[in-house]
Order: structure tokens, then C-alpha cells, then sequence
């Protein structure tokens, strides 16, 4: 059993899982696509799995595959807690534009439902994160889309200064929100 709740940003869903503790310690079904497809009311097929470990201060994005390699996540922090972005990049939609922020961490098992259509980045808050995400679509590097972390149309506030924001040259370069290709 699971709880989805539905952000500001239409069809991104906070997704809590049910947890069974005890002195033994706790289980969960991290996922499961009957139940996921009811909670959100869609079908999404996941095909790919991708893990990330990064140490504190890591930021990764903005990124985004393009038209027809656009992918759904479903994210979750296996361990560590940071800080998750997305930001609709759906021209059509009433929150295009916008982002949402929100804090997952491996304490409270929370994960982030990330429709089609979104940029998505995160920041490590934790001494290290292990972050894995289901995609409903393969990687396709001819496809590759990003948003600078910094760009001031955007206002992103991050939860650690600048200073402290450890990034890869190619993130550091990715174009301004005016100048973004999707």
C-alpha cells in the first residue's frame, strides 16, 4: 500500500510507501507497479534503473532527455538525504516554468514521482547519498537536455551556499532557461 500525493506541478506525486518496523528493524515494498499505477491513475512502465553515489555539496542537473526520449522517474534515496528539483518544462502546462523542491532522504522512505516533460537535479545535503532512480524510458545521450543550477529566472534555492556546490564542468555550462533547447 502506498500513498501518492500530487504536488503543485500537475502529475509529479510525493510517493509514501507503507513501512512495517519492528524490533527486527523495518520493511517495505519500495515498488510495486500494480499499486504505483493506481496511486498516480497512469500507466508508466519502467525499463531502466540508475544509481548515483555522490558526497556532500554534489549538485546534479538540471537535466532532461528531448521529445521522443523523454523520461519519467521515480526517485528514492537508498541512503543520505538531499535536496530534489524539477521543473516543468511543458509549454502547454499551467506550471511551466515552475519547480518544486522537496527533501528525500533514506530516513523517511519518501520518493518523487517526475512525469515526462521535467528538468531534474539534486543536491547532496548528507555526508554522501546513494540515489536511485526508475526510468520509463532508455538513456539517449543525442538527447541530452540540462538547465544551468543557477539560473535567475528560475530562482532555485538551494540548501547549501555556492561556494560549497561541488558541480562537472558540463553542468556548470549547461544554457540559461532562455536559452534551453527542449
Amino acid at each position: 500500500m502506498i500513498k501518492a500525493t500530487e504536488t503543485k506541478l500537475k502529475g509529479c506525486f510525493v510517493i509514501e510507501p507503507t513501512i512495517f518496523k519492528d524490533d527486527r528493524g523495518y520493511f517495505f515494498e519500495s515498488f510495486n507497479h500494480r499499486e504505483f499505477c493506481k496511486a498516480i491513475g497512469q500507466e508508466v512502465n519502467f525499463v531502466q534503473d540508475n544509481q548515483s553515489y555522490s558526497k556532500k555539496g554534489v549538485l546534479r542537473g538540471l537535466h532532461f532527455q528531448k521529445g521522443e526520449h523523454a523520461q519519467a522517474k521515480l526517485v528514492s534515496v537508498l541512503d543520505g538525504r538531499i535536496q530534489d528539483v524539477v521543473v516543468d518544462l511543458r509549454k502547454n502546462s499551467p506550471t511551466f516554468g515552475e519547480h518544486l523542491s522537496i527533501e528525500l532522504d533514506n530516513e523517511n522512505k519518501r520518493q518523487l514521482f517526475v512525469p515526462r516533460g521535467f528538468a531534474h537535479g539534486f543536491l547532496t545535503l548528507s555526508e554522501s547519498a546513494r540515489v536511485l532512480y526508475k526510468c520509463d524510458n532508455y538513456y539517449n545521450k543525442s538527447a541530452e537536455g540540462g538547465i544551468r543550477y543557477d539560473d535567475q529566472k528560475l530562482k532555485l534555492e538551494w540548501q547549501l551556499n555556492t561556494s560549497d556546490l561541488v558541480l562537472i564542468e558540463k553542468d556548470r555550462k549547461l544554457p540559461f532557461w532562455d536559452k534551453m533547447d527542449t
